[in-house]
């Protein structure tokens, strides 16, 4: 007896990502590819389930605003995914006595597939996060371990020196993930207690502070409060 093949459904995952994004208060996704500080067109081969068109740094932005796990991100938006559920309707179609051990099997092998090429997947979209982190680092890779043995052959090299090699390549690396700083350190800024955390003492919203340590935001959403002290007055010169 033949049995009809059930075909492959739309591979449209608009109302998971618009799901997730309801989760979040993101209301369309020009607002999410403005938060997470992507194209609208990288968000589109999302909805279509092309990540293996998508760089793997531009998974991560959407993972944290989104506030899913990565690997779970993939799993909700990969075609394999959408095979396996296939692959589980026909299972609960109403089969023949003989047809049923076949499809359990059939299933079964399905499965093993899917997931062997999610993994490989996953694996790809891994290194190649990896490569493009290590380009932005290349710099960094290069000369740091040449100016870290200068620096112990002569205790007196100024540090002013080294510090470009570890500062640029790390500013190149925040901005490719979208990562600001709140405030620059030793920067004089009026008090948000929802962007500063007081190191000590007490201070009232507005009032001036200065930045000891900075934080960080990633597409308007906090990561790390930049940590602030109050202003000490500056003490009045007296004549002796």
């Amino acid at each position: 007896m033949l049995h009809a093949q059930c075909p492959m459904p739309n591979t449209n995952f608009t109302q998971k990502l618009q799901d997730l994004m309801q989760r979040v208060d993101i209301s369309s996704f020009r607002a999410l590819s403005r938060a997470a500080g992507v194209s609208e067109r990288q968000i589109l081969r999302l909805r279509q389930g092309k990540l293996e068109q998508m760089r793997m740094d531009v998974l991560l932005k959407l993972s944290l605003i989104l506030q899913v796990p990565l690997s779970e991100l993939v799993a909700t938006f990969s075609v394999l995914s959408v095979e396996y559920q296939v692959s589980s309707e026909r299972a609960k179609r109403p089969a023949t006595a003989n047809s049923t051990h076949k499809e359990i099997a059939d299933l079964k092998r399905e499965y093993q597939r899917s997931q062997l090429q999610l993994e490989e997947q996953r694996e790809v979209l891994l290194q190649e996060f990896q490569q493009s982190s290590l380009q932005l680092l290349e710099s960094l890779l290069l000369q740091w371990p040449t100016a870290a043995q200068k620096a112990q052959e002569n205790p007196q090299l100024a540090a002013v020196k080294i510090v470009p090699l570890v500062q640029k390549p790390l500013e190149k690396l925040l901005q490719a993930w979208g990562v600001e700083a709140i405030a620059p350190v030793g920067a004089e800024i009026p008090y948000n207690p929802q962007l500063h955390h007081l190191m000590e003492g007490t201070a009232q919203p507005g009032e001036t502070v200065k930045v000891r340590y900075t934080g960080y935001l990633q597409g308007g959403k906090l990561l790390y409060r930049a940590k602030v002290s109050i202003k000490t007055p500056a003490l009045l010169s007296t004549e002796a």
